[in-house]
């Protein structure tokens, strides 16, 4: 099945679009003072390069695309998928503040409210350390 013309997925440019916002992303965590918490909390847990090749996979599905992350872990659920990290209104925050950033680089203005009212609710939804950690959200795609 082919992504809708109007999807999120189609609206940053299909896969190389989604590959494009991902690397971008990942090299303002790697490279800046807003992404240190992001850093650390990925040393703790699979790695950085894990991380970019999970969230081109999540991403595709999330946004519109194919489900990538779904065919290869029979499952997208984000709060299992970082159960294994401790994440807070530190690193919530970080990782709104690179994906805007990756963001103002990769999509038109209307695209990037959209995505950010979207992964705003992801990142809180899923804080697991904090008063923020009882947020039962469930969360569905883009």
């Amino acid at each position: 099945m082919s992504p809708r013309p109007d999807s999120p997925y189609m609206r940053l440019g299909g896969e190389a679009g989604v590959r494009e916002l991902v690397r971008v992303f990942y090299d303002i965590v790697e490279t800046s003072p807003e992404g240190a918490p992001l850093r650390a909390m990925h040393d703790r847990g699979n790695g950085l390069l894990h991380a970019r090749d999970a969230q081109f996979m999540f991403l595709s599905g999330f946004l519109g695309g194919p489900q990538l992350y779904v065919e290869q872990h029979r499952h997208a659920n984000v709060k299992l998928m970082h159960q294994h990290l401790e994440i807070g209104e530190v690193e919530s925050n970080s990782w709104l503040v690179c994906m805007e950033k990756a963001l103002e680089q990769t999509a038109d203005e209307e695209t990037r409210r959209l995505l950010m009212v979207h992964f705003t609710r992801v990142a809180n939804a899923l804080k697991n350390m904090g008063a923020a950690a009882q947020n039962p959200l469930k969360i569905t795609s883009a």
